[in-house]
């Protein structure tokens, strides 16, 4: 099915374009079911505010859920380097946004990623973008967590792979439970991470401030 990227501009007033990409059938697809829900819930869809609402909603969700159109291994490959480098390598503070699989709400934080190299590197954005391939889907932390380590480790075949994810749910924050300040983090190591030295050295760089 072909995407189709369009671009609205408004220049000389505003100095403003913004360009989206979405599958028309799949837009008009989703957004009659979410007319439907809409209704369920209550609402007059015909008023004003909510007249092109599941249109926007259908895009929004298919931009929030690119990651499927996404091979993160592929990623990694795109950018690698022969390096006679075994020291860690940390990506950290990498923002993250995902949707919670069980009620289909925002999960939000930051993710820190470390790989020991054995002969072989990628580019430092490579990793980051791992990051987004999975977490543009509907997701769970403990998986995306280690998704992102297993891809690393079978992808770089490197000394050892690290990854930490911090994360506020809404599902947790606005329904349920309605915790606040609440943070869940997740863990998932592999090779000379498992060692508690290094282990303890990539989590207080992650912590520390350096620059």
């Amino acid at each position: 099915m072909k995407i189709i990227s369009k671009g609205t501009g408004i220049d000389e007033d505003f100095g403003y374009v913004r360009v989206d990409s979405w599958n028309d059938e799949t837009t008009e697809k989703i957004a009659k079911h979410y007319k439907e829900i809409m209704k369920l819930l209550g609402e007059d869809v015909e008023r004003e505010g909510l007249e092109k609402t599941p249109q926007r909603v259908a895009k929004a969700m298919q931009f929030m859920t690119q990651g499927y159109n996404s091979d993160p291994s592929k990623i990694l490959t795109s950018a690698l380097f022969t390096e006679d480098y075994k020291e860690m390598v940390i990506v950290k503070d990498i923002d993250l946004y995902s949707m919670c699989e069980h009620h289909m709400l925002p999960f939000f934080g930051k993710a820190h990623v470390a790989y020991i190299p054995n002969g072989k590197i990628t580019g430092l954005s490579k990793i980051a973008r791992v990051v987004e391939a999975y977490s543009r889907r509907l997701q769970v932390q403990e998986r995306l967590t280690m998704q992102i380590r297993d891809t690393i480790e079978e992808t770089l075949k490197p000394l050892g792979v690290a990854v930490v994810i911090e994360a506020q749910h809404m599902c947790m924050r606005i329904r349920g439970v309605q915790k606040q300040n609440s943070v869940t983090t997740t863990s998932a190591f592999t090779g000379g991470f498992n060692n508690a030295k290094t282990r303890e050295e990539f989590i207080h760089l992650i912590g520390a401030k350096l620059v």
